[in-house]
């Protein structure tokens, strides 16, 4: 009986370490802070190519806005991710992109009219429709998963200002990213903390000149300029490079719906070579062995 437990010990040790073998290490960001955050997205002429996951990213078993979408994106490829902050009918703030639960979810009507109890006896839908184990996350909860790992980057969608700030203070974890659409918005983050980072819309001349004009510290920014380059764009770029703001170009609407994934692969490593600091799409795994193949 001793032998048979020593040996069933040696097997399961075995296994644990078979199973630690197979599972891999996230790929994370070493930052903290957001002055550490700051200086990462600094433009410096020569930085490494980043990826944002649109929506945590679009992967077959693994649907979007979820943490475990965000933590297997992590185990391929360094990134961070673009999610969509909503409320539910009793003031609770979730991840979910569309104002109703049809698409991705098991449930049915709008979000709003559900309570965040009500919303936990739903499953999330990857891609194809599949129904997975994944519950719609809290963004209080994603973002403290997110500590230490990766940004999240919060896109408006209807949340006061002042709830997503109170969240991110309660949260522990000051390192979020905020989209802004107007240097007004900016002002009410940067008021509640001078440190905040955003990604800002910055998609004319006229809309630079605005943030500009308006004084918000462009240390303190990414830019998204669009979903592809464009004569006026690429003016953008040199501009915003020359005050040392990364720029952001989104493929979710553009390379990531071409069918075929070598040619998907091609116009990834092109918004790159094309000037691009940051490029979001919805498959971050496959821009990510896109530059690995390059």
């Amino acid at each position: 009986m001793k032998q048979y437990f020593i040996t069933g010990c040696l097997i399961g040790i075995a296994a644990i370490g078979n199973l630690s073998a197979q599972s891999p290490a996230l790929r994370v960001y070493k930052m903290n802070t957001l002055k550490q955050a700051q200086s990462f997205f600094h433009y410096k002429g020569k930085n490494k190519q980043i990826i944002s996951g649109h929506r945590g990213g679009i992967t077959k078993g693994f649907p979007e806005n979820s943490i475990e979408t965000f933590e297997n994106t992590l185990k391929y490829t360094e990134a961070f991710y673009e999610v969509d902050p909503r409320m539910t009918k009793d003031s609770v703030v979730v991840l979910l992109h569309d104002a109703t639960l049809d698409r991705v979810t098991t449930g049915k009507g709008n979000i709003s009219d559900h309570t965040f109890a009500e919303l936990q006896q739903l499953r999330l839908k990857d891609r194809d429709g599949n129904v997975t184990a994944a519950r719609i996350p809290t963004l209080m909860d994603a973002i403290k998963w997110s500590k230490g790992k990766t940004i999240l980057n919060l896109d408006n969608k209807g949340v006061a200002f002042e709830t997503i700030a109170k969240i991110i203070r309660e949260s522990g974890n000051p390192l979020v990213m905020l989209t802004i659409h107007s240097p007004e918005q900016a002002r009410f983050y940067l008021d509640q903390n001078p440190e905040s980072i955003f990604s800002v819309h910055i998609l004319s001349k006229k809309s630079f000149d605005a943030y500009e004009a308006a004084g918000i510290p462009w240390k303190n920014m990414i830019a998204y300029i669009g979903p592809k380059f464009t004569p006026e764009n690429r003016e953008l770029l040199k501009l915003l490079h020359g005050k040392g703001v990364m720029c952001m170009i989104s493929a979710a609407p553009t390379t990531d719906k071409l069918t075929d994934e070598a040619e998907r692969a091609g116009g990834y490593r092109a918004i790159f070579s094309e000037g691009a600091d940051i490029l979001e799409s919805d498959l971050p795994i496959e821009v990510a062995a896109a530059i690995k193949k390059k």
